[in-house]
C-alpha cells in the first residue's frame, strides 16, 4: 500500500515538473492573471465552466475570488455557471445538456469579461458552446485542460494545457495553477 501511495505522489510531482520546465505554461499562467487583473480593474467578472470534478474545480476557484484567497479584502465578481440547479436542469431539459454554460454566457457575459472553460480531454461539447458563446460576446477565453488540448485549444485566447493524459494527475495541476493565478491577482489589486 505505501509503495502506491508513494507512486500516486510521485507521478503528480512529475507531472508538476514538467509544467516547471515547460516555460510557455508557467508564461501563459502570469499572462491569464494579468488579464483576469485587468478584467477585475475595468468592472469584468470571471466565469467559470467544467463537468464533474472539473466542475468542483470551477467553484472552488470562483469561491476563491469572490470569497477570500488569502487575507480579507472586498469580493471579487467570480461564479461558476453551474451553481444553479434550477436553471441547469431546465436548459438541459428543454435544450440539451450541450446548451448549459453557453446560454448563460450569451446572458450574463459581457466584452471585457473573462471566461474559463474547465475540460480535462478538452472535448466537453458544453465547454466547447461555452467557448464559442464567450468569443461571439467578446470575453477573452481561457482553456484548462490536458496535454493536447483537444477541440478547446481553437477556441481559447489563452490555453493552460496540463502536460498529462491522466485526469487526477490534470486536476490536482489545474487547482495548483488556479491557485497560483489567484495569489497573484490578489496581491495585484489588493497589495500589502
Amino acid at each position: 500500500m505505501k509503495e502506491k501511495i508513494e507512486k500516486i505522489i510521485r507521478e503528480s510531482i512529475a507531472v508538476k515538473e514538467k509544467i516547471i520546465l515547460g516555460h510557455q505554461l508557467t508564461g501563459t499562467t502570469g499572462k491569464v492573471a494579468m488579464v483576469i487583473t485587468a478584467s477585475f480593474r475595468n468592472g469584468g467578472k470571471v466565469l467559470f465552466c467544467g463537468n464533474g470534478g472539473s466542475a468542483a474545480d470551477a467553484q472552488h476557484l470562483a469561491a476563491e475570488f469572490s470569497g477570500r484567497f488569502y487575507y480579507d479584502r472586498d469580493p471579487l465578481p467570480a461564479e461558476a455557471l453551474h451553481v444553479n440547479t434550477s436553471y441547469l436542469t431546465a436548459v438541459a431539459n428543454d435544450y440539451s445538456y450541450d446548451e448549459v454554460y453557453a446560454r448563460m454566457v450569451k446572458a450574463t457575459g459581457k466584452k471585457g469579461d473573462v471566461l474559463i472553460g474547465l475540460s480535462t480531454s478538452g472535448n466537453s461539447p458544453n465547454i466547447l458552446k461555452a467557448l464559442e458563446a464567450g468569443r461571439s460576446a467578446g470575453l477573452t477565453t481561457v482553456g484548462f485542460t490536458g496535454d493536447t488540448g483537444g477541440q478547446m485549444k481553437e477556441l481559447c485566447d489563452y490555453l493552460i494545457n496540463v502536460p498529462s493524459t491522466d485526469t487526477p494527475r490534470i486536476q490536482e495541476s489545474h487547482i495548483l495553477i488556479g491557485h497560483i493565478i489567484c495569489e497573484i491577482v490578489e496581491s495585484e489589486l489588493f497589495p500589502r
